[in-house]
């Protein structure tokens, strides 16, 4: 039996548990957990070698049981609580006159505390406002501020693509996602095209990152001197998708040519002198910005 599960809640929020009584769980169980000064209930994510490589020798909260049809119930029953909680607060948001976006509710399973999640462009004192709803629902209540990456996880969509957001069906963990993605896949830098719904660089330009970036250390980088049968021309680009790169010669005419012919054209050593050539064009420039400087 797994002595280590990981369990999911809400919105994507998860964490790891122990389980000292040793009850068989698969993947998609429902486990009723020690939360905060109570209980509360998830979904089993994941068991095994990857929860094994992510536990760490320190002392986790426990799984309490499996549940019964009535916690399944009651589950139920917190989620249309959660609703009717969501526009409560956000007529007290508007009383208090806050700069802020509430985003999602979620109650814990014994509702020994609710959450109430919000982004802001600034700091928010919302002190006020948690008493006023500590008063209403006379229990625990947490404001806690989020990412708009976070934001889409927990509401939810469908991308450019037409499927469901990634963070939403199986994206855990968010890596960081930067412009200079785009340009190591040969994409042209355009914002509209490539920001997800949280308004953030797409999680997807990173998936393919890795292929592109091992083909090309097999190539000269784009702008080496080439010479073959038409004549002395100039590396344009590399797809390695397609398995082509463009050559263009010095009349202006352009050719297409499969990536082995290109490898042909090449030797190991060559392929090093250019990259380490432009790598030191590049070290000599950063040195002289510095100097200027």
């Amino acid at each position: 039996m797994a002595k280590i599960i990981e369990v999911e809640f809400k919105g994507g929020r998860k964490g790891l548990y122990s389980n000292p009584q040793e009850f068989p769980f698969s993947v998609g169980d429902f486990v009723i957990v020690e939360a905060d000064k109570g209980e509360d209930l998830g979904l089993v994510v994941n068991i095994g070698k990857i929860v094994d490589k992510k536990s760490k020798d320190e002392d986790y909260s426990k799984i309490l049981r499996k549940p019964n049809k009535k916690n399944i119930i009651q589950l139920k029953e917190n989620r249309e609580l959660e609703k009717k909680a969501f526009h409560d607060c956000l007529k007290r948001i508007e009383n208090h006159g806050l700069e802020m976006k509430l985003v999602d509710v979620e109650y814990q399973f014994d509702h020994k505390k609710i959450t109430f999640y919000f982004t802001s462009d600034k700091r928010v004192d919302f002190r006020a406002l948690v008493r006023d709803l500590a008063s209403h629902y006379k229990t625990r209540i947490e404001l806690r501020q989020i990412g708009v990456r976070d934001e889409a996880k927990r509401i939810g969509g469908l991308g450019v693509c037409g499927y469901p957001l990634c963070c939403t069906t199986f994206l855990r963990d968010f890596d960081p996602v930067i412009t200079q993605y785009t340009k190591d896949q040969n994409l042209v830098v355009n914002p509209a095209k490539f920001t997800g719904a949280c308004g953030r660089l797409m999680c997807c330009l990173k998936y393919e990152r890795d292929f592109y970036m091992a083909v090309k250390q097999d190539f000269p980088k784009p702008g080496v001197k080439i010479k073959t049968k038409t004549g002395a021309g100039i590396l344009k680009s590399i797809d390695p998708i397609k398995g082509t790169a463009f050559i263009e010669y010095k009349n202006g005419q352009e050719e297409c040519i499969t990536l082995d012919k290109l490898k042909e054209l090449f030797d190991d050593k060559t392929i090093k002198k250019a990259r380490d050539n432009k790598k030191h064009r590049k070290d000599t420039s950063v040195g002289k910005d510095k100097k200027n400087r």
